[in-house]
């Protein structure tokens, strides 16, 4: 049962992610009435927080490995409590209301990332690197479960009879969801903890993991564009109204089916190679996006299928490299992870704040009607600008020396 314990806690993670990072910006704006430039302007800020606190957070569960079970109770905590407080906002809330509660979610999901990443050598049955990918595998299956029920949950919530377009008992269910997680998994951090070396700069350096830190912030910025512009790009610019969350749920659903063809895979051929095949999936998959006219679905459908598959082998593949560099090197994982983890929501961050205020100057107004212009610009941002930095990050793999398959 240890490896179903971890997809789990994974699940959990990952259910708490999509509001975080999908749901929140639409959630702001249409029901509390907040201007989009404001909330990108938050969402940077409480990623300047995490600039100190992730690491932070890393340090601190290599400095007192025998409390991971603390950890892993307060992070569970810290979302049972915050998901019904941010959702059970109502319209005219202060920023000022939303902001403390933000900080508790953001930083009770670093908490249980930081911890079960950077436990994967504790968590894993050995420290080989196909069982670490094995790991892998267990982890993003379970993180890409929680996503597609975080992606459901809301429209099923509504044809219940939920009010509030259904945020208000999505909270709820993401509480009691980590209330129950937090119980069933209890076991698999009992595990004695697994440790090596501080951290340095030239340690990083030496066992390539600092390539690897820039390829995970570089590759990270195509899909937090695309997260932050979700809703509204299918909503907004394709005129698909209430198809958004099937759309997810079949965009993470195809990345979950193909969670373990890309572990095999990279097992077989090795994990540069397995990328050099997923990520021009996902170029293919932008070009596309703007290319498609209002209305087609099923041109949208396709691309979900295309690039959901390509997320797969992101999420699976990326974080398994990092975690065999790390443990040949014999360096401590949960500080590398904090650092891991920073990387990735400053992708995120970075994304809101330079999006949403383009939009937002561009005339762009999420549920009303909107000119071209304004439609043109959430095109280039949702579409264009993410193709670009896709391939940026597709040259940057191509640099990275070339490994066999893992033994």
């Amino acid at each position: 049962m240890l490896y179903p314990r971890v997809s789990l806690y994974a699940l959990m993670l990952a259910a708490a992610g999509i509001p975080l990072y999908i749901h929140l910006p639409r959630f702001a704006a249409v029901n509390l009435g907040i201007g989009l430039g404001m909330i990108g302007t938050v969402l940077l800020v409480i990623r300047l927080v995490d600039l100190v606190q992730d690491p932070l957070i890393g340090w601190s569960i290599d400095r007192w490995p025998g409390g991971q079970m603390l950890f892993a109770v307060a992070a569970a905590l810290g979302l049972a409590i915050g998901f019904p407080l941010l959702f059970g906002l109502s319209k005219g809330a202060s920023i000022f209301a939303l902001v403390p509660v933000l900080i508790l979610l953001f930083s009770a999901y670093s908490l249980g990332t930081i911890l079960l990443y950077g436990r994967s050598a504790t968590l894993a049955k050995q420290t080989s690197p196909k069982e670490l990918m094995t790991l892998a595998a267990f982890r993003e299956g379970g993180q890409l479960t929680g996503v597609i029920i975080a992606a459901a949950a809301p429209a099923l919530f509504v044809a219940l009879g939920a009010g509030a377009q259904g945020y208000p008992a999505f909270g709820l269910f993401l509480g009691v969801l980590a209330v129950i997680t937090l119980i069933v998994t209890l076991p698999i951090w009992r595990r004695p903890p697994i440790t090596g070396q501080g951290l340095s700069f030239h340690g990083l350096g030496q066992a390539g993991a600092l390539r690897l830190l820039a390829l995970a912030l570089v590759n990270s910025l195509p899909v937090a564009i695309t997260s932050t512009l979700f809703l509204f790009f299918v909503e907004d610019r394709l005129q698909l109204p209430g198809i958004a969350g099937p759309l997810l749920i079949l965009f993470f659903l195809s990345a979950g089916l193909s969670v373990p063809f890309w572990a095999r895979l990279s097992n077989r051929i090795g994990p540069k190679q397995t990328l050099i095949i997923a990520m021009p999936l996902a170029i293919l998959g932008f070009v596309g996006a703007a290319l498609l006219a209002p209305g087609n679905l099923a041109g949208f459908a396709v691309i979900c299928l295309s690039s959901g598959a390509a997320l797969g082998a992101d999420m699976v593949v990326l974080p398994a490299m990092f975690s065999v560099v790390l443990t040949r090197a014999g360096l401590n994982a949960s500080a590398a992870f904090g650092i891991w983890s920073f990387a990735g929501k400053l992708g995120l961050a970075l994304a809101a704040f330079f999006t949403l205020p383009l939009l937002e100057r561009s005339g762009f107004i999420p549920g009303q009607a909107n000119s071209a212009e304004a439609l043109n610009t959430l095109t280039i941002a949702y579409a264009v600008l993410p193709c670009i930095l896709k391939l940026g990050a597709f040259g940057m793999v191509l640099t990275l020396p070339t490994e066999g398959a893992a033994k």
